[in-house]
């Protein structure tokens, strides 16, 4: 570890063992902990597809470090493979000695194969041979030669087969094996089986893959089973379409998602027990042992989401939190109205994100309304704003959408999404050449008694209505003039050829995001310098600049105060004599997944706040187009001001970075009042709704017609 740095792919996993600690929390209702770790093993499968293989392929092409840390691509992958280790091993500590065990006492439980009665073993028996045994497909594999029909992530059976005697007097060519056959777990099954119990108030299950293992014996007559296991390859997900020679964008997508089912592996999980499927196994996938990870079943931990979604059993999970109604939004009043009376700020999943689908929605429908323009990077799968979007175009609006193709892993429904829009009659834009457009916009033109108005909503989130259900993200609706104009600006150059000219409000990646996040930090290290004080707030996914880092070192080492909530990755180093004294970095795990971008400078008694789409990341300032934009209403500076306060005195769901690298959980002081953010913020919304803060009390609701 360099002084000055912490490696960003060893800071993601230490993000990880956040997301584990939840899980080890006796605080956290039960069925709330197996959804964590369901989330560790998923993040775990993206790191390996993406961030693993391309420190893989560094040392493939022989290529030197770009890590700040001066480390190697071989020593970071060394310590990335002894670190996610440490973690495997203490994810299956939990599940198999902490929670399957409790659950097991609250009536729900996990029944291993050698521990079925005769009941369940006559069940099972006939649940194979009637709804698994048709489905399943053994295919015959070659000992000693690559397994290149694998999918990526697929659960799949490894069987060592001898022929019984009547076999080999039939087929003596064949000789007395060993033979492998592969079978795949089908995943049109469901995974979680049910099992007959004796107790009424019991319900016990095993997984599917179990069910194949116990009746093995009837997929191969005429052959003895002489070992088996469960295993299951990661793949290389990290590659894209060559955008200088593909012309035809969207079949190249399309080539690329085929391919990355069967690209180079990257990683092997298997199940204990097996020592000779093991070596067969990693050699027919081209790996080392340290890219093995032999595990306890069960192998694939992603499904307990299944387990922790069964009905009933309320009281094992967190009190529901519903989404809210916003306080600023009137549900009698059109959009166009709300937006006219003053700037709304959405703070998602607390409040709904139902005024964003029907400010779509009302427009689509809308007389006056003339075009909307919007981005689209992740949606969901049966998205009321596509649908908005076109009936909007049925109606005979005008509708720009650009649809980002290059968004990984829902690259597959961005296409379907853009070929269904086009259909429709909206002008789909499928991104930009060599840069993600990753910004939230979204705007609607309307004609009104005073000219052309425009509505805008940028924000920090993705237009999904599922996970704005899930995510921490805030988004602001706004008409103001200046503001408006540039998104039609933003939207000119994204869908055409525009240069862009200088923005007064936003500030746009990769043209000016940076400098200006650069400009704001300098800003405040000036103003310290000559005052002695000055306060930065930032909240973010990730931070891994080194220039912003650089930045926000010399700010501290000239006395100002820095307050980082970061959720993810984070390679800087707080709390260093002489290079970052002032500045404390803590990271907030709870029910939502921390999502939203806010950026707060002081300005010597004149703050401002700024919200965006964009991480301080490389990637993020560099190579893709993102927005940040400010928030210009006193009341709404005032709200988040005090959001932000609340993640540094979180002292329920808190961690706390040091400068040695390690992470701390923070504890209340014993006469301290407990402060759990997410709890205090839904209590906040809902206390305004009803009426009991006396901010609202004392407001009078005004009707107005809304504007034409």
């Amino acid at each position: 570890m360099s002084a000055r740095f912490f490696n960003r792919e060893l800071s993601w996993i230490e993000f990880n063992a956040r997301v584990l600690a939840e899980a080890e929390s006796q605080d956290v209702p039960l069925l709330e902990r197996l959804k964590f770790l369901s989330i560790v093993s998923a993040n775990f499968d993206e790191f390996f597809m993406v961030r693993v293989a391309s420190v893989k392929r560094q040392i493939r092409r022989g290529k030197r470090s770009s890590c700040p840390t001066g480390m190697s691509p071989r020593e970071q992958l060394e310590a990335i493979q002894r670190r996610v280790a440490e973690i495997t091993e203490q994810k299956y500590q939990v599940l198999l000695e902490d929670v399957f065990p409790a659950l097991e006492r609250e009536g729900i439980s996990r029944v291993r194969p050698q521990e079925w009665d005769g009941e369940q073993q006559g069940f099972v028996r006939h649940f194979f041979r009637d709804r698994v045994f048709p489905v399943l497909t053994p295919v015959r594999a070659t000992i000693g030669e690559p397994l290149q029909s694998i999918g990526n992530l697929r659960l799949h059976a490894a069987f060592l087969l001898s022929p019984e005697t009547e076999t080999r007097e039939s087929r003596p060519e064949e000789g007395d094996g060993p033979f492998l056959v592969v079978v795949q777990v089908p995943a049109s099954l469901e995974r979680v089986v049910y099992l007959p119990t004796e107790k009424s108030d019991t319900l016990a299950f095993t997984f599917l893959e179990q069910v194949i293992l116990a009746e093995s014996y009837q997929l191969f007559p005429g052959y003895t089973v002489t070992d088996q296991c469960l295993f299951r390859v990661t793949r290389d997900a990290d590659f894209g379409v060559d955008e200088e020679r593909d012309e035809d964008f969207m079949e190249a997508m399309e080539q690329v998602i085929e391919t990355r089912d069967f690209s180079d592996a990257v990683r092997l999980n298997i199940n204990q027990g097996s020592p000779q499927l093991r070596q067969i196994l990693t050699e027919a996938f081209e790996l080392t042992e340290g890219e093995v990870y032999e595990t306890p079943d069960p192998l694939e931990l992603r499904n307990l989401m299944d387990i922790a979604g069964i009905d009933g059993y309320n009281h094992l999970r967190d009190e529901p939190w519903k989404n809210l109604q916003s306080p600023w939004v009137d549900e009698d009043e059109s959009m166009w109205g709300n937006i006219q009376r003053r700037d709304i700020l959405l703070h998602h999943p607390y409040e709904s994100f139902d005024p964003v689908v029907r400010l779509v929605q009302e427009a689509a429908t809308d007389k006056d309304t003339l075009a909307i323009k919007m981005t689209l990077y992740r949606t969901s799968g049966n998205s009321p704003i596509v649908k908005a979007l076109e009936r909007a175009a049925e109606n005979g609006k005008q509708v720009s959408v650009l649809v980002e193709l290059k968004a990984r892993f829902d690259e597959e429904r961005n296409i379907g999404w853009a070929q269904q829009l086009e259909r429709a009659g909206v002008i789909v834009v499928y991104g930009i050449a060599r840069l993600k457009v990753h910004a939230k916009a979204l705007m609607v033109v309307r004609r009104e008694r005073s000219g052309i108005k425009r509505y805008v909503h940028l924000g920090t989130g993705n237009y999904n209505d599922k996970t704005a259900r899930l995510y921490t993200d805030l988004g602001l609706l706004t008409a103001d003039d200046q503001l408006a104009y540039e998104v039609g600006l933003f939207f000119n150059a994204i869908t055409g050829y525009s240069v862009i000219p200088g923005l007064k409000k936003l500030s746009l990646a990769p043209i000016a995001l940076k400098n200006r996040v650069l400009e704001l930090i300098q800003r405040e290290t000036s103003r310290a310098k000559s005052s002695g004080t000055g306060l930065i707030i930032a909240k973010m996914n990730s931070l891994a600049d080194p220039d912003v880092i650089e930045a926000l070192y010399e700010a501290s080492q000239s006395g100002v105060e820095i307050r980082l909530n970061v959720r993810g990755i984070c390679m800087l180093v707080p709390g260093v004599p002489g290079m970052s004294e002032t500045i404390r970095v803590v990271s907030v795990i709870d029910r939502y997944l921390e999502h939203s971008r806010v950026f707060r400078f002081e300005n010597g008694g004149h703050p401002e706040t700024y919200l965006g789409s964009a991480d301080w990341m490389p990637r993020n300032l560099e190579k893709r187009v993102e927005l940040m934009f400010p928030v210009e209403n006193r009341d709404i500076q005032r709200r988040i001001r005090k959001l932000l306060d609340l993640y540094f005195e979180d002292n329920c769901k808190a961690h706390e970075l040091a400068s040695d690298g390690s992470w701390t959980r923070v504890q209340p002081h014993k006469t301290a009042p407990r402060v759990r953010t997410q709890e205090i913020v839904y209590q906040r919304i809902r206390e305004r709704l009803s009426g009991d803060e006396p901010e609202n009390r004392q407001e009078f609701k005004v009707r107005r017609r809304p504007p034409e």
